[in-house]
């Protein structure tokens, strides 16, 4: 069975040999809102990357070498993964335009060097000016990317917000999907800062949930049904939320209507037709959550994906666990490792 993973971060292969390139996205993090971008060496002497906000809380780090070519396949050689779609870990939440072309251009790159077993997604600011169109069009007709990449939120503002909308409706034009990766932090970060794995883990959760929640209650999908969006971080736990937030009438006659019944079922059909999700290193959320996220929105609503190189280990860890603790059909286990990939991102193999 042939597998596929969706979540495979790209950054360019000389960000920290050319300086125009990383003085790109070292001044893209908008340091007025608490965002520090600065560069810091290893013990072994390797360069990283390292993202805080607010000063001293680290959030990202991104350490030369893990993001070549050669250290993407050699992983997937050692995983049992046969093809890779690869997108930009979070900074595109503030990537300028230059600077994204950069990013897309260095991946196509990187797409022919691996021989039809890597896959791009283009990487674009959302707003929807003339010049941002042109190069998601660019992306799709020149560059061939299987899909677009989105964060979850930019700056206060989410996905719903009408701004997005002239760029949304160039994606649906477009008919390609749409990955949307989580920010380093949620819009209300306070309370998750103090720890770390509240910060790194429950933040991007939190965050994800949000952003799913906001997109099916918006109308966004009545609006644009052609839209496609493929969460990360299973939508947040959103599987334990489906029914929840799909709220039935109530059994009895109620003094007042606490929550609105009469959209259970237009939220049932987003979250079967435009809402999917990348089940990110799925090991480490346990077999059980797991198997009930998959019973819950289906199998033909999830796809693997390891997020390498975050932690090297993920990728060879998730298609283990999927290929031998997750109990579920060869047909479903076929459409998590590889058919739904293959479906929604149109990839030729």
């Amino acid at each position: 069975m042939a597998v596929v993973d969706i979540n495979i971060h790209h950054l360019p292969e000389d960000l920290f040999s050319n300086p125009k390139m990383l003085n790109g996205f070292l001044d893209s993090a908008p340091r007025g809102f608490g965002e520090i971008a600065r560069v810091a060496q290893l013990e072994d002497g390797r360069q990283q990357l390292i993202l805080e906000k607010p000063a001293g809380y680290q959030n990202l780090n991104y350490v030369d070498g893990d993001y070549s070519a050669e250290a993407k396949l050699a992983a997937m050689d050692e995983a049992g993964v046969d093809y890779g779609i690869m997108r930009v870990p979070v900074w595109q939440e503030w990537l300028p335009l230059e600077t994204c072309k950069e990013v897309n251009d260095n991946a196509a790159e990187i797409v022919k060097r691996s021989h039809g077993r890597l896959f791009a997604t283009a990487c674009v600011p959302p707003w929807g000016g003339k010049e941002n169109v042109y190069e998601l069009e660019r992306c799709v007709n020149e560059l061939g990317v299987v899909g677009v990449q989105l964060a979850c939120h930019y700056g206060q503002l989410y996905l719903d917000d009408a701004v997005f909308e002239p760029y949304l409706k160039t994606i649906e034009r477009l008919d390609i999907p749409v990955i949307v990766h989580h920010t380093p932090l949620p819009v209300e970060w306070k309370t998750v800062i103090d720890y770390t794995n509240l910060r790194r883990e429950f933040g991007r959760i939190t965050d994800q949930a949000t952003a799913v929640g906001r997109e099916l209650f918006s109308g966004m999908f009545d609006r644009m049904p052609g839209l496609r969006f493929i969460h990360t971080m299973l939508g947040g736990n959103w599987f334990a939320n489906t029914a929840l937030m799909t709220p039935h009438a109530s059994n009895k006659k109620e003094a007042i209507t606490r929550l609105d019944p009469t959209g259970g079922e237009k939220i049932k059909s987003y979250l079967e037709n435009n809402i999917f999700f990348d089940l990110t290193h799925p090991h480490s959320w346990g077999k059980d959550q797991v198997e009930c996220a998959i019973k819950v929105n289906g199998a033909d609503h999830y796809m693997f994906g390891s997020s390498f190189p975050v932690f090297y280990g993920w990728m060879s860890q998730g298609v283990e666990f999927l290929q031998k603790t997750i109990e579920m059909s060869d047909e479903e286990r076929e459409q998590v490792l590889f058919g739904n990939a293959k479906r929604l991102f149109s990839l030729p193999i």
